[in-house]
């Protein structure tokens, strides 16, 4: 009697443990997707220093990073980059609903709802879409901007300025504008 027990468990051990058997190529050709990216990350924080101090700090709710032939990291719904002065200080704020960064050439674009805010100067510029260059600092777009200040509304088709917007160059200025004797514009 328990010489066919031994045999049924036996040839059941046998087919169960062969048949549990991947191949690691077809799970790959079922499962891989192109398109997806090889990293996920939720409330992602970024921190870029210079002899030990933060110079510049990314928060982004979802990012997603693609390795390919050049490495980028998608930002969904929503971000903000805090910009440092050399003592700590938070000089000016950049938030926008999407962005990407390109670690190969060092860029951050931005677009949707964009602000750059400098809290010193309480100078607000809108558009819809910019860059920064990491490497030079500089903050740049040719979309149409608005520039908010205690001093009024500036309208524009176009901004180039350091990522502390202390002070910033409209490319094609619209409209008209007062200015007293001895006044620059910053």
């Amino acid at each position: 009697m328990h010489t066919p027990s031994l045999f049924f468990f036996t040839v059941s051990l046998f087919l169960l443990l062969s048949s549990c058997e991947n191949d690691v190529a077809l799970v790959q050709r079922i499962s891989y997707q192109a398109d997806a990216p090889t990293e996920s990350t939720k409330n992602l924080v970024l921190t870029y220093a210079e002899d030990g101090y933060a110079k510049v700090e990314i928060h982004a709710a979802l990012a997603e990073t693609y390795r390919g032939q050049e490495q980028i990291t998608k930002i969904k719904d929503s971000l903000k980059v805090y910009f440092f002065n050399d003592r700590g200080d938070i000089v000016s704020t950049l938030s926008a609903l999407y962005g990407e960064i390109n670690y190969n050439n060092g860029a951050l674009m931005v677009k949707d709802s964009v602000r750059l805010h400098n809290h010193k100067k309480q100078q607000t510029l809108e558009t819809e879409s910019l860059f920064w260059n990491q490497k030079d600092s500089s903050i740049y777009t040719e979309s149409a901007v608005i520039v908010r200040s205690p001093k009024g509304k500036l309208f524009g088709q176009g901004i180039r300025t350091k990522q502390d917007f202390s002070s910033y160059v409209l490319l094609q200025p619209v409209g008209s504008w007062q200015i007293e004797k001895n006044q620059t514009i910053q």
